[in-house]
């Protein structure tokens, strides 16, 4: 007789209970993927992430969460060492459920604020990547940057110096241990709590010790951070340095691009404007880039130097259309800046309350 494939196996076997809970789950999850996919066949085209730009965001989430975990775990380790925690240090280290995963599927990652700091930083670097690259008037002239290192005034000097630093960081990776988070106070500060309190999570029940050193650990990197350092503030802090005047303002900023240092070119743009950095990148950003065109007319920039940065982001952004932009430039050019600065005067009004009008057309009728 032959022996029956799928008999008990010591304890092993699954309940019956247990198989319905797991078919139950199981078709919750199918429902909630279908729903996802739906979603996703829905949202219009200039709206969708392209693969290149998920798999950058992708990176640069996981360079941030494993950056602010390895920070947070180890400062934590040394605490719980020094006071004989071996056990807790063992639990510490162990793998298991890694943070970024715990954080990805808990749908914190999901927050709006950080997601679209995340989606633009993403967005920026590949514009600034693909932008075209100009060869100079005169190959031993410096790129722009570079020309203020060296200048007389050691304030303009040393904030030239410190955009350089700061794009060296940028371009550091976690595996060289170069790499910072570079976001906003405030979200680095909810990525250090979220990250803490998912290391936490391996270990079950009350613990005094182990919640007072990752606390420290947290709170030590919090202190630590320095968001002066990023480098889009270093760049706004060299465009307030410089403080270039409507007569220089088009050369510097067309030359920023053919540097390809779209930071730079942001700056320029928000100090120039009286705008803070974020929502002078957004101008930029935006492939329809109407607002943008506002902002440069509005800054006087003439037909000329609105070609040069209209055609060398066209190159640079598939999203925009080279021959839209030039069936629109003699439009462009014909607005006055009196009119380009009374349409874009309410990008000056008080940021939270922008954001409150905005909410409010979020939420559809009145």
């Amino acid at each position: 007789m032959s022996e029956n494939p799928v008999g008990v196996r010591d304890g092993l076997a699954v309940s019956a209970g247990e198989l319905l809970a797991r078919a139950a789950a199981a078709e919750l999850r199918a429902y909630r993927g279908l729903m996802v996919a739906v979603e996703d066949f829905f949202l219009p085209e200039e709206a969708r992430l392209d693969e290149h730009s998920r798999a950058g965001l992708a990176a640069l989430v996981r360079g941030l969460v494993e950056t602010v975990e390895s920070e947070i775990r180890e400062h934590a380790v040394r605490v719980l060492t020094g006071r004989n925690e071996s056990e807790l240090v063992a639990r510490l280290i162990e793998p298991g459920v890694s943070v970024l995963a715990r954080l990805w599927n808990s749908g914190l990652l999901r927050d709006g604020e950080l997601m679209a700091e995340l989606v633009a930083r993403v967005r920026q670097e590949m514009l600034g990547a693909a932008l075209p690259m100009n060869a100079p008037d005169d190959p031993e002239r410096p790129s722009l940057i570079n020309r203020f290192v060296q200048h007389p005034d050691r304030v303009v000097a040393a904030s030239a110096m410190a955009v350089l630093i700061a794009e060296s960081r940028r371009r550091g990776s976690p595996e060289v241990g170069q790499f910072q988070t570079e976001l906003p106070a405030e979200l680095h500060h909810k990525l250090v709590w979220w990250t803490a309190a998912a290391l936490r999570e391996r270990i079950d029940g009350p613990n005094e010790m182990l919640d007072r050193a990752l606390c420290d650990a947290a709170q030590r990197s919090l202190a630590a951070y320095d968001e002066g350092d990023r480098l889009e503030a270093a760049a706004m802090r060299f465009a307030a340095a410089i403080d270039a005047q409507p007569g220089e303002l088009s050369g510097m900023l067309v030359e920023a691009l053919g540097d390809r240092r779209i930071v730079l070119f942001i700056a320029l743009l928000g100090h120039a404007l009286g705008v803070p950095y974020a929502l002078a990148r957004d101008l930029v950003l935006d492939p329809s880039a109407d607002r943008l065109w506002l902002a440069l007319r509005a800054l006087e920039i003439g037909r000329e130097g609105v070609a040069q940065i209209g055609y060398a982001l066209s190159e640079a952004d598939p999203r925009r259309d080279l021959e839209t932009f030039a069936d629109t430039l003699d439009t462009i050019a014909a607005i006055s800046p009196v009119e380009a600065r009374a349409a874009l005067a309410p990008l000056k009004l008080d940021p939270d309350y922008r954001a409150a009008l905005i909410a409010l057309q979020r939420g559809g009728v009145k």
